[in-house]
């Protein structure tokens, strides 16, 4: 059976997403090649002063895909609870990430890629969230345009 919870506003999803941004730990990451080829995969990540950090080897996919064009989309949660972040992003060298950044990296997730060559940090800039529940939670779902909160 499934339990519907009541319609948000958007001043309260902007709170949910908030938190979530927060609290959880892991995401959906897509990402395309140059030829168009979708890629999905789960990576870890922390909110960072407005920014989602990241981090992957420097030869994965998701790593390269980002490197000509930056954009990403991500995903939290599941499909009764979604936010979707659409966002460029950068690749960032462990050496050349802020010394913060990184410790908070380290701190929320419990390990440290910084001193791991192989492995570079990506940044991703949200240029748009949505969130919403259920069917009845679709209009008002864009909380974020153009890198400016809605509400």
């Amino acid at each position: 059976m499934i339990i519907r919870e009541p319609v948000r506003d958007r001043q309260q999803r902007k709170r949910d997403v908030l938190r979530r941004l927060e609290e959880d730990h892991d995401l959906w990451v897509a990402t395309a090649s140059a030829a168009g080829e979708p890629l999905l995969v789960p990576l870890s990540f922390v909110w960072d002063d407005g920014t989602l950090l990241m981090s992957t080897r420097r030869t994965n996919p998701t790593a390269r895909n980002l490197t000509p064009r930056g954009r990403v989309r991500l995903s939290l949660g599941h499909t009764r609870d979604v936010v979707l972040v659409d966002g460029l992003a950068e690749v960032v060298e462990g050496r050349d990430l802020l010394r913060a950044s990184a410790d908070a990296f380290a701190a929320k997730l419990g390990w440290d890629p910084r001193d791991r060559e192989p492995w570079v940090y990506l940044r991703v800039t949200p240029r748009s969230v949505k969130a919403w529940r259920e069917e009845d939670e679709l209009p008002g779902r864009l909380l974020m345009r153009d890198g400016t909160w809605l509400v």
